[in-house]
């Protein structure tokens, strides 16, 4: 069956299923038979399920018994840190080569009960560390509109497989920018929600206090239907909580101009092609209504945002990987010794060298005689970082960046150098370090080796209302 798997969204899914115009059967094939066609190139699934018709076939069972479940029978890939009972589940690591996840991630359980159908687990950076998919233990996604090109990361699978059309719709997760940047080099929406409106049990973690689930997809209006169901309060996240989807509607909107400063903390790094794209951007909105506002608010603690999360963002890695020490599950390599040999060998080829990196940098920060010189600064900061957001929306709605600086960069091109890689994440960290909702949304495109890449523009709005994104998007999309 030909089914328009470009234009196709949720709404339009549901409904054809619904008036029996295909079946979740023909969807779920249409999906495998693209997966057949272009992975083999692009590399954005680490594993296909084996059951995806089996799961479809239920699904129909479901529709015709009058079920009408809000993601019943669509097509979704998850990224490859989030657990799927009795499923493979790696992190992308291979130090976790083959572990099995002995139970659903609430997120998870959430999408099983409103009817999804899981095609598969999508690639991303080692544990979530990087900006590029390259520091995958199981190779490197490539990007669907240019295969020399970085599919971005760290849910670099995720946005590959969504801009394919090899899934309708993908979970990643979003530590310092993972679901937003490699969304701006492959086309398409990511949402970071609210810190903690997102439960993260079973989610492994990476950065404990930065960590949130977020969605993929081309349509705004199924990241908010797939918001909608996996969000909410959960008892096994004491972190988590509700947020409404219901927000206030204003007179005018007001949106801060942040071009000074973009090009101060991009030092000459901000890529041409991007700097116009936030300025035609900027005017689409004003030409919407909106109201375009130089703020007044000081926002100097902004510029130590990235340098302030690669303290704290290190620091929790280093004490959530100790986990991982080969003695109960996941790879073991015999240091022929004792216990401290086998744990060092272990974990010396079981990671790669940027999670290797991280663990160190980290360890380093939390140890006696720097703890205040480092972590204790950095955490100060993080206060001020938010502060400071808090200041700023007093003045304004919405605060717009860039999503990434530049446009997908070539495979190999920033790996010898990793602060050059660091600062693909420096629009996007600050979301993280405040908490607050951000989105990107496809803008445009920079003509490059006479291939079109596109480019995302950045929104973020004040914590909890996630809500007001959706709509401010949705008009700025169709127009």
């Amino acid at each position: 069956m030909n089914i328009d798997l470009e234009n196709l969204t949720i709404a339009k899914a549901r409904k054809a299923l619904g008036d029996g115009e295909f079946s979740a059967l023909d969807l779920a094939r249409s999906y495998l038979a693209e997966i057949e066609k272009k992975d083999k190139d692009i590399h954005a699934y680490l594993e296909v399920f084996s059951d995806v018709e089996e799961q479809a076939k239920e699904a129909d069972k479901k529709i015709k018994s009058g079920n009408k479940g809000a993601l019943l029978g669509i097509p979704m890939a998850i990224k490859d840190n989030i657990l799927i009972k009795d499923r493979k589940v790696s992190s992308a690591s291979k130090i976790l080569e083959n572990y099995v996840a002995p139970y659903d991630a609430t997120a998870i359980e959430k999408l099983k009960e409103a009817g999804a159908i899981f095609l598969g687990r999508v690639n991303m950076d080692e544990f979530a560390m990087g900006a590029s998919t390259e520091n995958s233990a199981f190779g490197v996604t490539k990007n669907p509109c240019d295969l020399s090109r970085v599919s971005g990361g760290s849910s670099g699978g995720a946005a590959a497989a969504v801009s394919a059309n090899m899934a309708l719709v993908a979970l990643g997760s979003d530590t310092g920018g993972s679901v937003r940047q490699p969304a701006s080099f492959c086309g398409v929406i990511g949402f970071k929600p609210t810190y903690g409106s997102v439960s993260r049990y079973g989610l492994m973690a990476m950065g404990s206090s930065l960590d949130v689930i977020g969605v993929l997809a081309k349509n705004i209006k199924d990241v908010e239907t797939v918001f909608s169901v996996i969000k909410g309060k959960d008892s096994f996240d004491s972190t988590s909580i509700d947020v409404s989807l219901e927000y206030p509607v204003k007179k005018k909107n007001k949106i801060a101009d942040l071009t000074d400063f973009i090009k101060e903390v991009g030092q000459g790094g901000v890529d041409k092609a991007v700097m116009e794209n936030y300025a035609k951007s900027m005017q689409k909105f004003k030409s919407l209504g909106y109201e375009i506002v130089k703020l007044k608010t000081n926002i100097s603690a902004l510029r130590y945002a990235l340098a302030t999360y690669y303290i704290i963002m290190p620091a929790e890695v280093s004490t959530n990987l100790a986990r991982f020490d080969s003695i109960r599950y996941g790879f073991y390599k015999d240091g022929k010794g004792n216990l401290i040999s086998d744990y060092k060998e272990t974990r010396g080829a079981g990671f790669g060298k940027e999670a290797r990196r991280r663990i160190l940098l980290g360890t380093y920060v939390l140890s006696a005689g720097y703890y205040d010189a480092y972590y204790g600064k950095a955490t100060a900061v993080r206060g001020l970082i938010k502060k400071t957001f808090s200041d700023i929306f007093k003045e304004v709605d919405f605060v717009a960046t860039p999503t990434a600086p530049t446009p997908a960069f070539k495979i190999g091109e920033k790996t010898s150098d990793p602060v050059q890689m660091y600062l693909a994440d420096i629009f996007t960290v600050t979301a993280n370090m405040a908490g607050i909702p951000a989105i990107s949304l496809p803008s445009g495109f920079a003509e490059v080796d006479g291939k079109k890449l596109p480019i995302g523009f950045q929104l973020m709005v004040p914590s909890t209302e996630d809500g007001s994104l959706f709509k401010t998007v949705e008009d700025f999309m169709l127009k």
